[in-house]
C-alpha cells in the first residue's frame, strides 16, 4: 500500500535524531506527514535539514506544538491516521528538577493521547520508549525483555548521570500504558538500546556523543561504556514503520542488535580504526565498572522484523558523518 493510502502520519519532537531520521524515512515510503516543534515559526531555528529532504515539499507539514501545553498537539493530530510519539523533555544537565521534566512529559503525553482518542482518525501510536525504562533494577545479570521495569527507586539510589531522563521515561510510559489501557486507543511501544550510527540533525545526539568517547578523548564518558547494547538509527526507524504496519503487533518491543563491553569496544575501534588514540584495555582497568543485564528483543524479530546493521556499518557510518558535520 502506497503511504499516500495510508493517510496522515504525525511525528511529534521533529527536529530529535531519532524523529528527523524518521521523517525522512517516511517520505521516502511516500507517507504524508505531520511533525511538531518547538516555538515554530518565531524561532530562528534552521529547519532546512528537515524542509530539504527528499519529498518534503510536497508532504512535510511543520506545526508548532510543546509539552508544556499539551492542547498545542490537538490540532495537529485532528485528521491523522497515525501517530509517533517521539518527543520528551532532554535535559541532562538537570537545569530543571527531575519532577518538573517528568510532570511536563507525563502530562503531555497524556495530553497527545487524549487527542488521539478524540480525534476518532488515529488508529494507532507508536511511542518511542528507552531502555532505561527496563534495565534500572536490582537484576544485573541474565537477560531481560517486555515485561520487567527499572526500578525508580533503584534509578535514585545510583545517582548516576541522566538519572532524571530515566526516571522520568519510566514513570511516562507507565503512565501511557495506563491510559490506553482504560480508554482502548491502540498503543505499541519501541524500546531501543543506544541508538547510533549517522545523523541528519545538525547538532551532535547525545547517545553518538558518549558512543565517540573513546575518539573524541572524552574519559569522563566511559564509565557509560562499560556494557553497550546499541542499534544503528535506521534500524530504530525501521521498527518503528514497521510495527505501525503490522497488524498484529500489541504492547511493548524491545530493539536492540550489538552488546559489546568495553574492553570489547576498545579492541575493535583500535583495529579498524588505527588513525585515533584508542584507549587499551589495561588503561581502561580503573574505571569504575556498573553492569546491568541484557535485553532481549526476541519479541522483536519473532514478528519477522530484520536488522540491517551491525556493529561496524554502525561505527563507519558514525564516524563518516562525524567527519562530514565537522565534529571530527
Amino acid at each position: 500500500m502506497e503511504g499516500e493510502a495510508k493517510g496522515i502520519v504525525c511525528v511529534t519532537g521533529g527536529t530529535g535524531y531519532v524523529a528527523s531520521w524518521l521523517i525522512m524515512k517516511l517520505l521516502e515510503l511516500g507517507y504524508r506527514v505531520r511533525t511538531t516543534v518547538r516555538s515554530y515559526p518565531d524561532s530562528n531555528k534552521d529547519l532546512s535539514y528537515l524542509t530539504d529532504l527528499p519529498n518534503a515539499s510536497e508532504k512535510l507539514q511543520i506545526f508548532n506544538a510543546d509539552l508544556a501545553q499539551p492542547e498545542s498537539f490537538t490540532p495537529v493530530i485532528q485528521g491523522c491516521t497515525r501517530v509517533f510519539h517521539v518527543a520528551h523533555p532532554i535535559d541532562f544537565k538537570d537545569k530543571e528538577p527531575e519532577q518538573v521534566k517528568t510532570r511536563r512529559s507525563i502530562d503531555g503525553t497524556l495530553g497527545i493521547l487524549k487527542a488521539c482518542l478524540h480525534s476518532r482518525t488515529v488508529k494507532r501510536v507508536v511511542y518511542t520508549s528507552s531502555a532505561s525504562s527496563v534495565v534500572f533494577n536490582e537484576k544485573r545479570e541474565g537477560v531481560l525483555d517486555e515485561i520487567d521495569w527499572s526500578d525508580v527507586d533503584y534509578i535514585k539510589s545510583l545517582k548516576i548521570f541522566g538519572a532524571s531522563y530515566m526516571i522520568s521515561k519510566t514513570l511516562t510510559e507507565k503512565a501511557a500504558l495506563e491510559f490506553v489501557e482504560k480508554h482502548g486507543l491502540d498503543l505499541v511501544t519501541v524500546i531501543p538500546t543506544f541508538i547510533n550510527g549517522p545523523f541528519i540533525c545538525p547538532r551532535l545526539p547525545g547517545s553518538v556523543c558518549t558512543s565517540m568517547a573513546m575518539i573524541f578523548g572524552d574519559r569522563d564518558q566511559y564509565k557509560t561504556l562499560v556494557k553497550v547494547q546499541m542499534v544503528h538509527v535506521d534500524d530504530v526507524a525501521r521498527a518503528h514503520i514497521f510495527l505501525l504496519e503490522y497488524p498484529e503487533a500489541k504492547g511493548s518491543y524491545i530493539c536492540t542488535a550489538v552488546e559489546m563491553t568495553m574492553d570489547e569496544m576498545s579492541e575493535f575501534r583500535a583495529a579498524r580504526y588505527p588513525e585515533y588514540p584508542i584507549p587499551t584495555p589495561d588503561s581502561l582497568k580503573e574505571i569504575k565498572r556498573f553492569t546491568y543485564a541484557s535485553l532481549s528483543s526476541k519479541k522483536l524479530l519473532d514478528t519477522g522484523f530484520k536488522y540491517k546493521y551491525g556493529l561496524e556499518e554502525i561505527y563507519d557510518e558514525e564516524i563518516k558523518c562525524c567527519k562530514e558535520k565537522g565534529f571530527l
